[in-house]
């Protein structure tokens, strides 16, 4: 059984995990968990043998725990890796990967708030507020690691932005935060439905380029709060 490499959740007992089907499996008394954090390090580790990866889940999403090897395992990753950070050549390499991601990223969020400007398509009236709301949206949206709606690849860059936006106007311009939704199955889905259409609702009244009040603008206090 240690032999084999598996993700595992952990139970109250710390040397003790639960394995995907279920069955309760006692660590080995020579391994060690390496806590999470340094990816590289973590890669390193599941390239020499057998590993138990401790995952929970959040929403929608696993995190690592960090993952169960045997110590002697753990002590050579870190020999490894250590050497090689060492090298001048590593930290040249760690710059460069640094200046494409940002370019990368950078590129993505100009591409992103264009495509949320075009969602938005405001009346010229309120052509600062569509500005605003874009950059609003897209800084929020768009950060890598922030497991919103504009960092997956499943759905188009169109789609990612028109939920962008309605993401950030159902937690800006509306009560959802607060909400005591009844655990009732279907109901959290309805209500965010129903808000949805209040907000595209309100997105065509700036289409149209109806003249809105400055104190009742629902927009621009959002953005002035700091949303």
């Amino acid at each position: 059984m240690p032999r084999e490499t598996r993700d595992v959740s952990p139970l109250d007992d710390p040397q003790r995990v639960r394995a995907a089907d279920g069955r309760v499996l006692h660590v080995p008394g020579e391994w060690e968990l390496l806590p999470p954090g340094d990816a590289g390090l973590t890669r390193k580790l599941k390239s020499l043998g057998p590993t138990w990866t401790v995952k929970v889940r959040r929403r929608k999403r696993l995190e690592s725990r960090g993952v169960w090897a045997p110590a002697t395992n753990i002590a050579e990753a870190r020999r490894i890796v250590e050497a090689q950070r060492a090298d001048p050549a590593y930290a040249k390499r760690r710059s460069a990967d640094s200046r494409r991601r940002k370019k990368v990223q950078g590129a993505y969020v100009q591409e992103f708030e264009a495509e949320l400007r075009t969602f938005l398509a405001f009346d010229a009236r309120h052509a600062d507020l569509e500005m605003a709301l874009a950059r609003a949206v897209a800084a929020h949206a768009t950060p890598v690691g922030s497991g919103t709606v504009a960092r997956t690849k499943r759905i188009s860059l169109e789609r990612r932005a028109v939920a962008a936006v309605i993401a950030w106007l159902r937690h800006q311009t509306t009560a959802y935060d607060s909400m005591n939704v009844a655990r009732v199955k279907g109901r959290r889905r309805e209500i965010r439905r129903m808000l949805a259409d209040q907000s595209r609702q309100l997105l065509d009244d700036y289409r149209r380029g109806e003249p809105i009040e400055a104190n009742s603008c629902l927009l621009r206090r959002a953005l002035e709060a700091g949303g």
